[in-house]
């Protein structure tokens, strides 16, 4: 496609989850944090939720690319299970084989004695689920016995949720209360600010291959963090189209009316009158001091 035009090795704003293009920026560091923290812990429940697109897939990955040599980890990338289904499910990841005869009493059974051997082997197991506001209510419940299971000293099973605010929104209700109490650790995934939009698309292009000239000019770029309301996914297109636009008409660099193009085509960018009007007056008064030979530092959070 653009790659070669631009002296790029790969494309730098796939929406594939990629750790290679991992970058370090304060939300998903601390989140990463969290996580590794309460790991350590060996104690039930952890949340990490965020805005669809803020990066929670890239950090359940990341995370599980790092995890000691010592964790089991098992992974439930779509858990939109029925209580049964998440118990195979759950057998399946824990590598038990078994008879499709036996009930689920047998099946639990049998999960407990496999989380016993691996825990005598010295594992910890970490149940890890991406996308877990999809967890019908009785799974959810499933879920939270599944953590009753424990030696004298510790849980035989940490959990990992992945999820949406929805799932917040359900844990407030009433009948949630015991699962509720049993989240010990928890972050808030924020969308990114205007200065780390700036350095996340820089650093993705850097790990693409391009060196020399900026393909995007900051002040392009906090255009672009305005419209995508610093949602990664959203920059990501947004920047891809950018690129494809350019590369149609043979630019060498991004130029604005790129950037204005890539937001009108994506139904879920909004760069609204108000947005606009807000960001040109922030310009007018940036020159406006530049020429009274202040330096402002325009860089607020999103």
């Amino acid at each position: 496609m653009y790659q070669q035009h631009f002296g790029l090795t790969e494309t730098p704003f796939s929406l594939t989850p990629n750790t290679e293009f991992f970058f370090g920026l304060a939300p998903h560091v601390e989140a990463l944090q969290v996580l590794q923290m309460a790991l350590q812990t060996g104690e039930g429940f952890i949340k990490v939720t965020g805005e669809v697109g803020t990066g929670k897939t890239l950090i359940c990955r990341k995370l599980m690319n790092e995890l000691p040599k010592r964790f089991h980890c098992a992974y439930l990338p779509n858990p939109y299970l029925s209580p049964a289904e998440l118990r195979w499910a759950v057998a399946l990841e824990l590598g038990l084989k078994y008879s499709a005869n036996i009930d689920q009493m047998q099946l639990t059974g049998l999960i407990q004695q496999q989380l016993l051997a691996l825990s005598a082997h010295g594992h910890s197991i970490v149940l890890v689920l991406d996308e877990a506001q999809a967890l019908p209510d009785d799974s959810l419940e499933a879920l939270r016995l599944f953590t009753n299971l424990e030696t004298e000293s510790r849980k035989l099973l940490q959990v990992v949720l992945f999820a949406q605010p929805e799932l917040d929104e359900r844990l407030n209700l009433h009948h949630f209360r015991q699962l509720r109490q049993r989240i010990t650790f928890s972050y808030i995934l924020r969308a990114l600010s205007k200065d780390e939009t700036c350095a996340y698309v820089q650093h993705r292009l850097s790990v693409a291959g391009r060196v020399g000239e900026p393909l995007f000019t900051d002040k392009d770029i906090r255009v672009l963090a305005l419209a995508a309301r610093g949602i990664p996914r959203l920059i990501n297109i947004l920047a891809h189209k950018a690129l494809l636009l350019s590369f149609g008409e043979g630019a060498t660099r991004v130029q604005y009316q790129h950037i204005k193009a890539a937001i009108s085509d994506t139904q879920d960018a909004n760069l609204s009158f108000q947005t606009k009007w807000l960001w040109c007056m922030g310009l007018g008064i940036m020159s406006a001091l530049a020429g009274l030979g202040v330096h402002l530092f325009y860089g607020a959070a999103s």
